[in-house]
């Protein structure tokens, strides 16, 4: 029982522990099947969770979408995770539409539903409801965005920017100077574009990320501070605190200290202003904050201490007439409207603001042909400055540069300046006006009344015109860069320095003298005299240029007013045809201050006294009567004048301070004379004419500073004569006169005496010439002792007893010597042993700039510097100022330079630029490496026949050897390296370089044959220097554009890897041992490649030409990889390379026949001649060269085909390329293009009815034996109209040339060669012959036609039977040489098609033949057809040779004239007993020459 109850127990338990278990078990399978029961069991809960979530989320996102609709509108930042939230959303909704549309779906059908397509819908609306319930959760924005920095107006706006070439060229002067320095200044004129271009500056930096933050203002005269940094605070985003100027200055300044990299563009700057006051960090401040100012002042860049000025110039002609047509809405350019217009934009002369100015102003007007010549007739006559509205924008911004010229100055010398610049529009329309003229005529006007000599008023007006030249009022002339108080002379080229004034600048001071208290009257080109007598009344000033011999000039005008008046003449062929004026015209001119006149006659015998003239000028004039009523006359100024009795006429002007003769012819005296009295009252007198003045008299002038004489050694014959000292001078002994740019000049020729005469010039002259001068042996002590320390410029020729320049012993104690001297030039001097003999003057090596030697057997030294004459000042190095050197023709030069080596340290070449060295036979290296070191501006090297020459950088003396235990690092900005013959020459540098001559754009080596390489660049593993032949070092030449090398015989390959993305020229001649250009090519050893890397660059994406010749090892270029790479390749040249095997190898397996696509977009010329063994440019390869115009390949015998799609084609030539047995393993493709097959192919061309090849010219075909057609013409579609010559040659199968459509397109074939084409039976192809698919179907209907041929001849070809169809002799009207030799089936030269009726003797005329051959044509029965009769007038040469069945006869009538005539063989015997002709000939050999010899032709009587 008790075991009962036990298993009762245990039975229980068993079924409650079994119970619990199923409970567990269940518990967990309902836990985990719940989701999916409550997906059959809870659809329509979750169906509605889903749907309030989901339309949660589209109202959520409305919400948000409208803030940030109205933070946009507010110009905010959208916070990013605002628009990531907004994404999201948009993401979620578009996915969920679908899910939507379901659900709609479903109530439409609910009354049956699908529990298996409802549970799947059911669990993807489970899915998706927490995830845009998350959504929803993280959508509280407290702000949807911020207010952000702004950008610039500047900057989002179009520029207009006018890419020209001036400012183009300013632009990348900008660009590249942001890279390297902190401080760019851009000045020019007035309305040239500097705005415009600042902000595409701006708009450059922004889009290529070059600053962090670009901000522009403007300043203008009057600066806003507060305005501006307002503008400088939107765009750092920044929200002054403060309210004073200095604290926003406080706020900008750290502002933008936060910034990494700012570009600040100061836009029309007038003045030196201090950025700090904005609050712009500059300099130490930020080092990444860089300004670009604009200003009409250079001299305010130069104040700014900018590190680099740009100027930017005016437009072209034709940029000029672009931007005027455009702004003017013109269309076009060919019409005489706009011809019309062209004249009025020309008028703006390139000024980009007046340009658009005026073309906007006339763009409304909607003139016809009518109303453009009525405006450009105002323009010409000036009258447009009556309309503000077409120039007022204009003449605003010049009004207040003339305005700013009173700031700064007195309130008398701002007027002075104004002035100077009024008196400057005096002036033709483009003319260059001498300084000298404008001095003058300020003088005359009264200005700088303070300044009391002549040359103090110089002084001051130079001043003035320099101011105004920086003001961008005046222009520097080619001729001048800068303004000087040059010479003191007149017009013309040898005037002294001169300068321009703008068109319309010019028009601007025309405009403000047109009213007010000046008024000018300019007008040139004058034909007859104005009619407005009655108001010349109100001018102070009246320049008359260029005016007809015609005009008949009053007798008298009222000029009251009157200050300043120009006359001139028009200048004609003969030189004494001039302008006559009558004396009394002058007469009413009672206030004329200057009168200046030119190609001018007229009597002064009854000249008016002109009381208040004080300036008198007359150049190419006719001057009669000299005037002596002239009593205030100051300056007096004749050039190539011819005048009457000056001398004495002189004596009596007794106020005259400047008196100029130069080239004056005098009719009574053979030889001008100076009187003692008049000479003692000048303060300057310039003689350059021949003249016998008595130099003793010049010792007695006291009041004399400036002096201007040509002299001749005859009037040196007083002992005792010393110039006196003078401010200004200009002599020369001996020689022509030429006009130097300095204040002081001496020149002296062949001259033996005593220089002892110039001591007193020789302590401060400038410019110094000794030519031919004997008895000297240095300068200093023997010609000056002082040291001639003014001088700046010294040339030296031919000087035979001169030794040194300067001799200086250590007894003199310390010397200076040349301590100005900056150019030095020294010629044929053939005693000439050094510079320096003892001590070297320390001064003259310090300031030093260009030297030039050459011709100077004895020089053995250029700068030997032992012992220096005065301690050296720090600060200068020695020779640091040199920056042209040019040495040439010394051949017993051995050092240049030779230095103690305690001189090692202050010896520096830091400026040097240029260096050219030529023909010094003994010199084995040029720099130490020490002053190499030291070249770090050195831009061009050009080295030439120095045969012993070993190294451009070495060691010349053992004791400068010193350990090189770095790499060397030298001439960074080196541009240009040339050597040339030097036979000895291995290295440039055999040391390791590091890269330094990065900016090396130009290496020329011609005939090294021991030239190694230019830098050493490769190492061993030990560090040891690897001399390998090539180029050397790749850094070095990253930059190059143009590489040409000729005659280096121990180069294998050029570079390690060619990265040369900048080369735009490659020439390589007679380099014999090159095998590769890239060392990577070198080990392959067939012509297919597969190993090529990868990693190459871009291969020289700037290449244009490829030029190699007589390689004769050369086996490849580069990769056809790399071919690939070369979009603006112009030009291939390959000559004589008989190794070369393919140009561009092909990286492809020999199997694989694949027709790769290449296109060379500008590719114009492809030439390869005489190379034996090459078989590919490009193998399976179609060409697509777009341009190409010259397409050349002879002697490549083993040349396989490749195609060339060339649609302008201009000139072909192919000659020995190829073979038979190439071609029958060469499949060419027909395609469907039109294209060349470059081969010895059947076909040359094949034609598709695209291009037609109608550009060709020239075309020669030579030595193909497989051709059979040139033009696979079968749609009829070739026109040659352009083709001017072709010659076949040698072309065994060819059978015929041209189809009939084809024929008559031949309108400019002048020339026409034929020889040795063996199966050719015809030129032309028979009308039969042609396709009946032919388009053309009516050619049958179109005469032949030949206007322009010239010169046929056909020779060897042994199946042709005619030439041409008779038709063609009467458009042969241009035949002059016609030769046809060895033609054996030849039976008619020109054969009628079809058999018609002929008239009796119907005549046909050659009227330009000149030469008929006809040789060995063993059938020729015809020349021309039966029964015609042939007249060649213009006959001279006729020779028939060979032709035994020849059935036609010549003769000769009266005048001379050949005739010809063509018989049927049975009435040969009957025509030549005919009455009219005596001794007739057929078939026989004759040799006529109109000259007479050789054959005699019958007579036609």
């Amino acid at each position: 029982m008790v075991f009962r109850q036990k298993e009762r127990l245990s039975t229980k338990m068993a079924e409650s522990l079994a119970s619990a278990a199923v409970e567990n078990v269940t518990n967990q399978a309902m836990e985990c099947a719940s989701p999916y029961l409550r997906y059959f069991f809870c659809y329509g809960e979750i169906v509605q969770d889903f749907t309030n979530q989901r339309n949660a989320l589209i109202l959520r996102k409305q919400r948000l979408d409208t803030r940030v609709d109205e933070a946009n509108r507010q110009i905010e930042v959208i916070y990013e995770d605002v628009e990531h939230w907004l994404k999201r959303a948009e993401k979620e909704l578009e996915e969920t539409q679908s899910l939507q549309d379901e659900i709609d779906r479903v109530k439409c059908f609910k009354w049956c539903p699908q529990w298996g397509w409802r549970y799947c819908l059911s669990k993807k609306l489970a899915e998706k409801t927490p995830i845009i319930s998350k959504l929803l959760q993280t959508s509280n924005f407290a702000q949807v965005g911020y207010r952000g920095s702004l950008q610039g107006i500047e900057f989002i706006t179009s520029t207009h920017f006018m890419d020209s070439k001036s400012s183009k060229s300013a632009l990348n002067q900008i660009m590249e100077a942001m890279k390297a320095v902190n401080m760019i200044g851009l000045y020019g004129m007035p309305g040239v574009g500097k705005t415009t271009l600042a902000q595409e500056v701006g708009k450059h930096a922004g889009d290529q990320k070059l600053f962090d933050k670009v901000v522009m203002f403007t300043m203008s005269q009057n600066p806003n501070i507060n305005n501006i940094q307002d503008k400088v605070a939107d765009v750092f985003g920044l929200k002054f605190q403060t309210s004073s100027r200095e604290g926003r200055a406080e706020e900008v300044f750290k502002s933008m200290q936060r910034v990494n990299k700012i570009l600040v563009i100061v836009d029309d700057l007038w003045e030196e202003f201090e950025l700090k006051i904005i609050g712009i960090p500059f300099g130490d401040d930020h080092n990444g904050c860089k300004v670009l100012l604009t200003t009409r002042h250079q001299q305010v860049c130069t104040k700014m201490n900018c590190q680099k000025e740009i100027q930017l110039g005016i437009l072209s002609e034709d940029e000029a007439w672009v931007l005027f047509r455009d702004q003017a809405g013109l269309e076009g350019n060919s019409s005489a409207l706009n011809n019309e217009a062209k004249e009025v934009a020309a008028q703006c002369k390139g000024l980009p603001l007046a340009i658009v100015v005026v073309a906007k102003a006339l763009k409304g007007e909607s003139l016809d042909l009518n109303g453009w010549r009525a405006v450009n007739q105002r323009f010409k006559d000036s009258r447009h400055l009556d309309n503000e509205e077409v120039l007022g924008d204009v003449l605003k911004p010049l009004k207040l540069s003339y305005d700013y010229l009173k700031k700064g100055n007195s309130q008398m010398t701002e007027n002075d300046i104004q002035m100077c610049f009024l008196l400057s529009s005096l002036f033709p329309e483009d003319s260059e006006i001498p300084i000298e003229i404008l001095i003058m005529c300020g003088i005359g006007a009264g200005l700088f009344p303070n300044a009391n000599s002549i040359e103090d008023k110089r002084n001051e007006m130079v001043v003035a015109f320099k101011k105004l030249q920086k003001s961008g009022l005046l222009l520097v002339t080619d001729f001048a860069e800068r303004i000087k108080m040059a010479n003191f002379c007149f017009w013309r080229t040898d005037y002294g320095e001169t300068i321009k004034m703008h068109d319309v600048i010019r028009d601007f001071a025309h405009w403000l003298t047109s009213t007010g208290e000046n008024r000018f009257m300019v007008k040139d080109k004058l034909k007859e005299w104005p009619d407005m007598v009655e108001s010349f009344e109100c001018y102070t000033a009246i320049a008359l240029w260029n005016c007809s011999s015609n005009i008949k000039f009053p007798d008298k005008v009222e000029f009251s007013k009157l200050k300043t008046l120009f006359l001139k003449g028009e200048l004609k062929w003969r030189r004494d045809d001039f302008l006559v004026v009558s004396s009394t015209f002058f007469e009413e001119m009672k206030a004329l201050q200057v009168l200046f006149l030119q190609h001018v006659g007229f009597s002064a015998e009854r000249f008016p006294s002109l009381p208040n003239l004080k300036i008198l000028c007359c150049d190419s004039c006719e001057l009669k009567n000299f005037p002596s009523s002239l009593t205030n006359l100051e300056i007096l100024s004749l050039f190539n004048t011819k005048i009457y009795g000056i001398s004495e006429e002189l004596v009596k002007l007794s106020t005259l301070k400047y008196l100029r003769l130069s080239e004056v012819q005098f009719y009574e005296e053979s030889e001008m004379r100076i009187q003692p009295s008049l000479v003692s009252r000048l303060q300057e007198l310039h003689v350059q004419s021949k003249n016998t003045i008595n130099l003793l008299e010049l010792n007695l002038l006291s009041c004399l500073t400036a002096l201007s004489l040509r002299l001749s050694t005859d009037q040196f014959s007083q002992e005792n004569f010393v110039f006196p000292k003078l401010q200004m001078y200009t002599i020369v002994v001996n020689g022509d006169f030429t006009y130097e740019s300095a204040f002081r000049t001496l020149k002296i020729c062949n001259f033996s005496p005593s220089l002892s005469a110039f001591s007193n010039l020789f302590y401060n002259v400038e410019k110094l010439k000794l030519e031919n001068v004997s008895g000297q042996k240095n300068i200093v002590p023997s010609i000056c002792e002082m040291g001639v320390n003014e001088l700046t410029s010294l040339k030296l020729q031919s000087c035979n007893d001169m030794e040194f320049l300067t001799v200086i012993t250590r007894d003199q104690g310390p010397s200076v010597a040349f301590s100005n001297l900056v150019e030095l030039d020294i010629k044929s001097m053939v005693s000439l042993k050094g510079l320096c003999y003892g001590l070297s003057p320390t001064s003259f090596l310090q300031n030093l700039k260009q030297v030039i030697i050459k011709y100077c057997q004895q020089l053995q030294v250029i700068f030997q510097i032992d012992e220096l004459s005065e301690k050296v000042q720090c600060q200068i190095l020695l020779l640091s100022n040199l920056t042209i050197l040019n040495l040439d023709s010394l051949p017993n030069l051995e050092s240049i330079w030779k230095l103690e080596p305690s001189h090692q340290e202050i010896v520096s070449l830091t400026r040097l630029k240029v260096v050219t060295i030529s023909n010094c036979t003994k010199l084995e290296t040029i720099f130490s490496p020490c002053l190499a070191l030291s070249m770090l501006h050195l831009q061009e090297l050009t080295i030439s026949y120095c045969y012993r020459l070993e190294q451009v950088i070495g060691f010349v003396q053992e004791e400068e050897i010193i350990e090189n235990d770095s790499p060397l690092c030298c001439w960074p900005k080196l541009e240009i390296l040339r050597i040339k013959f030097c036979q000895s020459l291995k290295f440039v540098c055999a040391y390791t370089l590091t890269p330094g001559c990065e900016s090396l754009k130009s290496v020329l080596i011609y005939d090294c044959p021991k030239f190694i390489q230019v830098f050493n660049s490769e190492q061993n593993k030990y560090g040891q220097d690897i001399l390998l032949p090539g180029l050397g070092l790749q850094e070095s030449f990253v930059n190059l554009t143009h590489l040409e090398l000729i005659k280096l015989l121990n180069f294998k390959y050029l570079f390690s890897e060619f990265t040369l993305v900048h080369l735009e020229f490659l020439k390589i001649s007679d380099c014999s041992f090159l095998e590769h250009l890239i060392k990577e090519v070198e080990k392959v050893d067939d012509i297919y490649v597969s190993n090529v890397k990868n990693h190459y660059p871009l291969f020289c994406p700037k290449l244009r030409a490829v030029w190699i010749e007589r390689c004769k090892n050369l086996k490849y270029l580069c990769s056809s990889t790399l071919a690939q790479r070369l979009p603006n390749l112009n030009k291939i040249s390959i000559n004589d390379c008989p190794r070369l095997i393919q140009v561009f190898n092909m990286e492809t397996n020999k199997d694989e026949f694949e027709l790769q696509n290449y296109c060379w977009p500008k590719l114009e010329t492809l030439e390869i001649v005489n190379c034996q063994i090459l078989k590919y440019v490009l193998p399976n390869t179609l060409l697509n060269v777009p341009f190409l115009q010259d397409l050349t390949v002879l002697n490549c015998p083993q040349f396989s085909c490749f195609i060339v799609q060339a649609p302008l084609i201009k000139e072909l030539a192919l000659s020995d390329v190829g073979n038979s047995h190439q071609l029958c393993n060469i499949d060419v493709p027909v395609l469907n293009k039109d294209c060349i097959v470059v081969g010895n192919h059947e076909e040359v061309f094949q034609v598709q009815g695209g291009y037609s090849f109608s550009s060709i010219k020239e075309l020669y075909l030579t030595n193909l034996l497989e051709v059979r057609i040139i033009w696979n013409d079968f749609a009829q579609v070739v026109t040659l109209d352009n083709l001017t010559t072709l010659w076949l040659s040698n072309c065994k199968k060819l059978r015929y040339i041209f189809s009939p459509a084809t024929a008559r397109s031949l309108s400019h074939l002048m020339n026409l060669y034929i020889k040795g084409c063996d199966e050719l039976e015809r030129l032309i192809l028979a009308k039969d012959q042609v396709s009946s698919s032919s388009s053309n179907a009516d050619i049958g209907l179109q005469p032949l036609s030949f206007p322009n041929l010239t010169k046929i001849i056909v020779t060897n070809c042994g199946n042709l039977k005619s030439l041409f169809s008779f038709g063609s002799v009467s458009v042969l009207r241009k035949l002059e040489s016609l030769t046809i030799k060895r033609n054996t089936k030849l039976e008619e030269v020109f054969k009628l098609e079809d058999e018609v009726e002929v008239a009796a003797k119907e005549e046909t005329k050659f009227d330009e033949l000149e030469g008929l051959t006809l040789e060995g044509p063993q059938g020729l029965i015809h020349f021309c057809p039966k029964e015609y009769h042939v007249v060649l007038s213009a006959l001279i040469k006729l020779k028939v040779k060979d032709c035994p069945k020849l059935t036609t006869s010549f003769f000769v009538d009266s005048q001379k004239f050949v005739h010809c005539t063509t018989k049927t063989p049975q009435l040969v015997e009957q025509d030549a007993i005919e009455e009219t002709v005596t001794d007739v000939i057929f078939n026989k050999n004759i040799n006529w020459s109109r000259q007479g010899g050789g054959s005699q032709l019958p007579h036609i009587t």
